[in-house]
Formats: C-alpha cells, sequence, structure tokens
C-alpha cells in the first residue's frame, strides 16, 4: 500500500530551514523562520525561564496527566493577560494547547464541529500555515485584500470592502491581534474600532491569532485590537502562543479561548472544545505550561520577564532601523523606510520571488519566497553582508 504514496512538497518555511541546514557554506544566512535570535545569534533560554525551571525541579511531585483543558493557574494567566479585567471570568472558556498552532487547529474543529457551513475568511497574505490547518479541519477559506499594491502598507479600504460585501453571517474572520505574520503591518487604533463594528454589524465570528503578545509595544498595548474587538463582539475566539514571548518554542505552549455571551454558553463551549482535544492529542503536556505560571505567579520572576521581554522587543526594533540605514547608506535606489511602520518580528521587504531565489543561490541567504525575513535573524555581524546581498539582487 505505501509504494502508492507521492512525495509530499516541503513545507514553505520549514523546508528552508532544511535547505539551510545543508548549506556548508560559512557565511549563510537564515532569515525564515519565525525563531527570536539575540545579538549572537543564538536563540536564548531566558533567564525568568531557567528560574522557573529549577523551582519545578525542586518542588514537582507528580508527571502525572494534566485533564483534558490542561493546567488550571496557566490557564488563569491565559486568561488575564489577554483580557485583563474587561470581562467576566464566567464568559471565558480556555484549554490548553500544543502551542500556537494547536490553538489554531483547537479552534477550527470546533468551527467545523458546531459551525460546518462557516467559511472562513484570512488575510492575503497570512500565515503559509493557516490555510493548512482549516483544510485540514475541513473547513472552506477565503481570503480578504490586506496589503496595498505596493506591499508596504495596509489597504484597509479593500479590506472593509471585501468583509462587508463577500463575507456572510456566520462566517469567521482570522485576525491578527498584532505583529502581523507575514507582513508587520497592523490596524491602526482607529481602524481596529472599524474593524471591530463591522464585526458585529455583519454577525461575524472573531478568531484572533495572537502568537507575538510583546513584541509589538507591549503586553497591554499588544491586546488593544483584541479587546476593542471585545467591546463590541460578545463572542470570539482566540488563539493564544508563548513561543516568542516566553521563548518556548519547543515546549509548545499555547491555549485556544472562546468568549461566549454568558456562562452557561461558555460552559457548553468548554465541554465541545475538551471533545475536540480529547480526539486528538487527550490532554497537553505539562512542563511549559507549568514555567509560564510558576513565572508569572511571582513577582520577582514576571518583572524579569518583562524586562527579558523588552530586551528582545527592542532588539529587533534596532535591527530594523539598522537595515533601513544600511541600505540607504549604500545606495538602495528604493527607500526601505516602510519597513520601521511595521511591528514584531516580520517585515515585508516587496522582494520578488526572483530576488529571493538569487540571495540563496549567490549569497546563502534564506527567505521565504514572499519576500517576507524574521528581522530576529539579523545581528550586528551579518548584516553588513546581508546588506551587500541584498544590494546586489535590487
Amino acid at each position: 500500500m505505501f509504494e502508492s504514496i507521492s512525495q509530499a512538497p516541503p513545507d514553505a518555511i520549514l523546508g528552508l530551514t532544511e535547505s539551510f541546514n545543508a548549506d556548508p557554506s560559512p557565511s549563510k544566512i537564515s532569515l525564515a523562520v519565525g525563531v527570536y535570535k539575540d545579538a549572537m545569534g543564538q536563540t536564548p533560554v531566558l533567564q525568568c525561564v531557567k528560574e522557573a525551571e529549577r523551582r519545578l525541579i525542586v518542588s514537582e511531585k507528580t508527571k502525572t496527566y494534566l485533564g483534558i483543558e490542561g493546567l488550571p493557574d496557566y490557564r488563569n494567566h491565559v486568561r488575564e493577560l489577554l483580557f485583563g479585567n474587561s470581562i467576566e471570568k464566567e464568559r471565558v472558556a480556555v484549554v490548553q494547547t500544543p502551542g500556537g498552532t494547536g490553538g489554531v487547529r483547537v479552534a477550527a474543529d470546533f468551527i467545523a464541529g458546531q459551525f460546518p457551513a462557516a467559511t472562513v475568511w484570512v488575510s492575503s497574505p497570512t500565515w503559509e500555515n493557516h490555510i493548512n490547518i482549516f483544510m485540514a479541519a475541513g473547513l472552506q477559506t477565503h481570503t480578504y485584500r490586506y496589503l496595498d499594491a505596493a506591499k508596504t502598507g495596509l489597504d484597509f479600504n479593500s479590506m472593509m470592502d471585501d468583509l462587508a460585501n463577500k463575507s456572510k453571517p456566520g462566517d469567521v474572520v482570522l485576525l491578527h491581534a498584532c505583529c502581523h505574520n507575514p507582513t508587520g503591518v497592523d490596524p491602526t487604533a482607529e481602524q481596529w474600532e472599524t474593524i471591530a463594528k463591522l464585526l458585529a454589524e455583519k454577525r461575524l465570528l472573531p478568531l484572533i491569532d495572537f502568537a507575538y503578545q510583546g513584541f509589538g509595544v507591549g503586553i497591554d498595548e499588544d491586546a488593544f485590537g483584541l479587546r476593542c474587538v471585545l467591546k463590541y463582539c460578545n463572542e470570539l475566539l482566540v488563539a493564544s502562543s508563548f513561543s516568542k514571548n516566553f521563548g518556548l518554542y519547543s515546549e509548545r505552549v499555547g491555549a485556544a479561548v472562546m468568549v461566549a455571551g454568558d456562562s452557561k454558553s461558555a460552559t457548553a463551549g468548554l465541554s465541545q472544545l475538551k471533545r475536540v482535544v480529547r480526539s486528538n492529542y487527550s490532554n497537553p503536556p505539562r512542563h511549559g505550561a507549568a514555567v509560564v505560571a510558576t513565572v508569572l505567579e511571582d513577582n520577582e520572576l514576571r518583572a524579569m520577564w518583562h524586562n527579558e521581554l523588552a530586551t528582545m522587543r527592542d532588539r529587533i526594533a534596532e535591527m530594523r532601523r539598522a537595515l533601513v540605514n544600511a541600505l540607504r547608506d549604500g545606495g538602495a535606489k528604493r527607500d526601505f523606510g516602510f519597513l520601521l511602520g511595521q511591528s514584531g518580528m516580520f517585515s515585508y521587504t516587496g522582494l520578488s520571488p526572483m530576488q529571493v531565489d538569487r540571495l540563496r543561490s549567490e549569497s546563502h541567504v534564506y527567505i521565504v519566497g514572499s519576500g517576507r525575513i524574521n528581522v530576529a535573524g539579523i545581528t550586528p555581524s551579518n548584516l553588513p553582508s546581508l546588506t551587500n546581498a541584498l544590494l546586489g539582487v535590487l
């Protein structure tokens, strides 16, 4: 039977990592996968995480299964970070998931089970795996316009036109809470208000992917869009992740969250989310969630986390500015100042697929075919060679 299996194409992002690892060039640069790197090009373990793990080693008494919904303390902290005091906790159902990707998949399976006729609207472009996940769950997807013609800013009017005139009541709209992946282009506060009002007026269900909380401006500031939508929509879904802001990539720490109009609906929704989890991975892993809960429950560790997160956020902003300045000083005929208006780990460069191929073949610089770069992969040591490579294909 297995002889009939065809070779699947490599993943658009992770496949690049395989090619990068196989490249023997000592000067190779990877700006593909969305992983934070420090100035030395390493993905560090945060000091607050190390201390939390030390405490867990001493205090942990069991490795028994968690409940289907996950670690209770962790789930409470997820709700607090997402919503603050802006909602009654009885209206919120939270299940712990294996990373933000697991959160999206649990939300997708929940939608497919409860609202199978719904179409999921995603931005064009969006994270490559979004459509894969919704298709795997049996859901139909459509795209709404997001970037302007120059691929440097938000085409807000076209976005609103598509959602207003092409979607139908009961459809699901996927939004990125902050640090849009792959573009780094986010709505303004005023635009979030307009989006939220439209969602409520058209009775569209928001699904908000919140993978980068704290990587834009700050923990609470980055939740503005989510909390703005919550002012107008009394029902929504959220997929949350701690991969980036805690550096817990390999621990797979995330959540799927449902906000309902009342406590009865939230209780019923939680039962359905648990049903989805049970038929998928049964229950989530303990360690990463325990680390997050340990940090957030201790004032000293929480303050340490805020400082370390600010350091990561500031380094990314510094590298974005340094790249813009280096390209300008190098004589680039195109003004890359638009990158400064983007936020988070990613930026859309506007490079063509041909230019991307040339970067890889001529300079051993690996970026996604769309022209998206992981700004966190830029370091003071590789910036000069990266700049020369970019100038060579512009």
